[in-house]
């Protein structure tokens, strides 16, 4: 396909996505609808869009049959069973019980900016619990905003520290880093534990003391005696009833499959171990130990049994994430067969400085459609298939661009005013938008710029 025309069509269909992604269209079916008209344009141009062709009209459709087929096997089932495990766990209440467990020895700081970095890296421990944002925030304002006022925390501090708390965790459970380590066909606990998290961990401790700083800098201006503590939420009463060993155990299960893949990665790493357990099995093991838990703490057959139908629903419910997986894929197939990917790889090619600019032009593109759209995961899912690529391209570690990318979706969305988690942040504390969003900037911002450098220092 003539180099103009294949430029022409990219530039297009990816200012079509960018501004399908800005109107709040379901991209799904404008990744799926653009991949395969991409495929078709290609396909009867002559070009093969599948390994074996059969005809100009059958070949685009039978390789969106095989994004199905591919992911559906892959990383789809891996998003599909944590899903399951997670609407598991939120049924017989473990989620709840952790959450409790976990902020319960907060109510006894007193110190409101001594509760910022703590409340914000505890936060993020939690997100390992519940991996939604919006959902974890909703919880928060329930159970540890009313904590925060009575320490004498101003809402607004209150509202960012809630609003950052789901960030960059490093867990072999994300959706994300589950697509990430598929890619670079490698186990997802490897990836997580010795590419993510080295750049992660420091990242969430840099934008901790950041938190700290920027809120005590902004509380200089807020007048806190005015403020009345008592009528800001009410406290709801803990609703778990267990205790002693069982509530410890039921604290441990949803992060249970956590704690046997870093174990296991421990091991291996240590003593030499080739013990080799993917996340489907770490996590059908939990599930298992989770209904022998059920059965021994009710000792009712049918009642456990009839919970454990929600795995299959919440397996059902993570559906929409496989298929945004499998529509970027498709879209990014189009890509390569009008021959996008070639230009993309041709262009890195001949710039000495790609490997410096190919992850800052990716995490600045990230940051504009984050920020206007208020979500980074279909553009990050979007991008998967051609991280690897790209980077080898530009002759730099497929790393320096999974791990900037990816963190920069996650941090950045704590800085978008139409983002769900802080409008619902905004409206359970009755303050405006941008009210949050200048209190969460700063630190996400310091963590994007730092990120980013160690990225380039570990990576490069």
């Amino acid at each position: 396909m003539n180099m103009l025309v294949t430029i022409i069509l990219g530039v297009l269909s990816v200012a079509l996505i960018t501004y399908l992604l800005l109107k709040k269209a379901d991209i799904k079916v404008a990744m799926f609808g653009i991949g395969i008209l991409l495929l078709y344009i290609a396909s009867l141009s002559g070009v093969a869009v599948i390994k074996e062709p059969v005809n100009a009209f059958i070949d685009p459709l039978t390789s969106v049959v095989s994004q199905f087929k591919t992911t559906l096997s892959g990383a789809g089932l891996v998003i599909i069973i944590l899903g399951g495990y997670t609407a598991f766990m939120n049924q017989i209440g473990a989620n709840e019980v952790t959450v409790n467990v976990l902020t319960k020895p907060l109510k006894h700081v007193k110190s409101a900016y001594f509760l910022v970095p703590i409340v914000f890296l505890l936060g993020n421990l939690l997100s390992l619990v519940i991996p939604s944002a919006s959902n974890l925030a909703i919880i928060l304002l329930a159970t540890l905003y009313p904590v925060l006022i009575k320490s004498k925390m101003s809402p607004l501090t209150a509202a960012a520290v809630i609003a950052t708390t789901a960030t960059v965790m490093p867990t072999p459970l994300g959706s994300d880093n589950v697509a990430i380590a598929q890619e670079l066909g490698m186990p997802v606990a490897e990836y997580v534990f010795n590419y993510h998290a080295i750049v992660s961990i420091p990242t969430l401790l840099v934008m901790a003391i950041a938190h700290y700083l920027w809120q005590k800098h902004c509380d200089k201006s807020v007048v806190l005696s005015d403020i009345n503590y008592d009528l800001e939420i009410s406290e709801e009463e803990e609703k778990t009833e267990l205790s002693g060993v069982v509530k410890f155990v039921y604290a441990c299960l949803p992060l249970l499959p956590i704690l046997i893949m870093l174990l296991v990665f421990m091991l291996n790493s240590s003593l030499g171990v080739e013990l080799k357990l993917s996340v489907e099995v770490v996590t059908i093991i939990s599930f298992v130990i989770a209904i022998i838990c059920e059965l021994f703490r009710h000792k009712q057959v049918k009642a456990t049994f009839d919970k454990v139908d929600f795995f299959f629903k919440g397996m059902g419910n993570s559906m929409g994430i496989v298929i945004l997986l499998i529509a970027a894929s498709v879209f990014v197939s189009g890509l390569k067969a009008i021959g996008v990917i070639t230009v993309l790889q041709k262009a890195m090619e001949g710039t000495s400085a790609s490997g410096v600019l190919l992850p800052l032009i990716l995490v600045l593109f990230t940051a504009i459609i984050v920020l206007l759209s208020g979500s980074g995961t279909a553009l990050f899912f979007a991008m998967v298939p051609l991280m690897v690529p790209l980077a080898a391209a530009a002759s730099i570690s497929p790393y320096a661009v999974t791990v900037p990318m990816g963190l920069a979706g996650n941090l950045l969305r704590a800085v978008s005013p139409v983002s769900a988690v802080v409008m619902i942040v905004a409206g359970s504390t009755k303050k405006e938008p941008l009210e949050i969003v200048k209190r969460t900037s700063v630190p996400m911002v310091v963590g994007v710029i730092f990120m980013l450098i160690l990225s380039f220092m570990l990576f490069k």
